[in-house]
């Protein structure tokens, strides 16, 4: 099967939403300010219909540029960090730095997999890495190309590593730290379960990875770069090293002093400036060079636009709480193992209608910790349910703008990719559900 292009399938996702808006009835949570996580959340027990709000054709067009707007500072992201490594990419460092990776791994390139992987997924588990790594995929590409591996093992090995440690992480201040503040536990509680997790589906995660690549691999074993590339040079090392400490600085800031995606923009434009002047050129020359990398990436900056506007639709028809409450109010009748195992589809479901992990979490928990009191079932299995549904449905979901932007950089159709993510994501939800059913009992 083809599927369309994926602006086109983001935007069916959009006229499609918009037809909900029409057929469920609208309805909400009454919400409340949470001083714990500073966000307004959901009360429990006081859904309620309201007026509907059906989103007409030329409203569901004008949320295409409205998503845009929500998105600004992700598509700033993108195009600030594409053209910071495109100046890399420019001075020759990223050429020679690939080049020297390949020398010191000889026919034993695959190592390389576990490498970026563990670095990864290490980035999901401690700053939910996604956006982040839209501009880094012509770099890895081009890691790629020299190691022989195809483009699905590229995404793999960076967003999709990053997406399984997100899931799983115990310190992931925008998943599993929102939804333990909302579950009322302390910030550690369980972090023994989900740090087991994030080893197993790691691991896993890395094998399937090894597997497809040495299924698919572009030419035998490389144990000689190609003719042409230059020896790693010390302005080389400095230019990359420039970038590097961008990345460096920020997630420092981010663990430090709440920094957020603009402040990325503005470390890598600095770092990238900077990249420049170490690798020889001249500011009119960088300033050229770092504009060509934004132009690149404008294609993927638009992907997370596009995929912005289902979610303003849904909220401009009111019609979130109603999907939440449909999907939610069935597992309260559930025996209490069952609603448990339940509730990981659940969140999976509501992620597809829900793409930000945290706003999910704003969302759901309020509404799951209850239920779990109800059946007599520790918090942490919502908490843990949570994860694994909603971060594993990360990977797959065509309305996750990130994955989608990641997908269209590297020129990995689609379909392309469910064929891989299909068995990987369902060997990482079997993890998943393992460690519930440990939770549980």
């Amino acid at each position: 099967m083809r599927l369309p292009h994926p602006v086109l399938l983001l935007l069916a996702g959009t006229a499609l939403a918009a037809c909900l808006t029409w057929l469920i009835p609208a309805g909400t949570f009454d919400r409340r300010d949470d001083a714990a996580t500073g966000r307004r959340v959901v009360v429990a027990g006081t859904y309620h219909t309201v007026p509907s709000a059906p989103v007409g054709p030329f409203a569901a067009a004008v949320a295409v540029p409205r998503g845009f707007v929500a998105a600004a500072d992700v598509v700033a992201v993108i195009l600030f960090v594409g053209g910071a490594w495109v100046v890399v990419e420019r001075v020759g460092a990223l050429e020679a730095v690939v080049g020297a990776l390949v020398r010191s791994l000889g026919s034993n390139v695959l190592l390389a997999i576990p490498l970026v992987s563990l670095f990864f997924g290490v980035m999901g588990a401690l700053e939910n890495m996604q956006e982040e790594i839209i501009p880094l995929i012509p770099v890895l590409l081009a890691m790629g190309r020299g190691l022989g591996i195809d483009a699905v093992s590229v995404v793999a090995m960076s967003a999709g590593a990053a997406m399984v440690g997100s899931a799983f992480g115990p310190t992931n201040p925008f998943q599993a730290g929102i939804a333990l503040k909302l579950a009322q536990e302390p910030p550690l509680a369980g972090g023994g379960v989900r740090l087991t997790l994030l080893g197993v589906g790691l691991t896993l995660w890395v094998l399937t990875t090894l597997r497809h690549a040495a299924r698919s691999r572009t030419q035998p074993p490389a144990s000689q770069v190609p003719a042409g590339v230059p020896p790693l040079r010390v302005r080389d090392v400095a230019a990359l090293g420039a970038v590097l400490t961008s990345m460096a600085v920020y997630v420092w800031g981010v663990m430090r002093l709440d920094w957020g995606f603009n402040e990325l923009s503005a470390a890598f434009l600095v770092g990238g400036v900077a990249a420049g002047w170490l690798g020889g050129f001249s500011l009119a020359r960088t300033t050229a060079a770092y504009l060509d990398g934004m132009q690149a990436l404008v294609p993927a900056a638009v992907m997370v636009g596009v995929a912005r506007s289902i979610s303003l639709v849904l909220e401009d028809g009111r019609v979130v709480d109603s999907i939440l409450n449909g999907l939610a109010s069935p597992l309260a009748g559930v025996p209490a193992g069952l609603a448990g195992l339940a509730m990981v589809p659940f969140h999976a479901l509501v992620h597809v209608a829900i793409p930000s992990i945290s706003g999910q979490a704003v969302l759901t928990m309020p509404l799951m910790v209850p239920l779990a009191d109800l059946l007599h079932l520790s918090r942490q299995v919502a908490v843990l349910a949570y994860e694994v549904g909603g971060g594993l449905m990360e990977l797959v979901t065509p309305t996750n703008g990130a994955l989608m932007a990641v997908l269209l950089a590297a020129r990995v159709p689609y379909q392309r990719w469910l064929r891989f993510a299909a068995v990987a994501v369902t060997i990482q939800a079997a993890v998943g559900v393992a460690g519930l059913l440990w939770t549980m009992y």
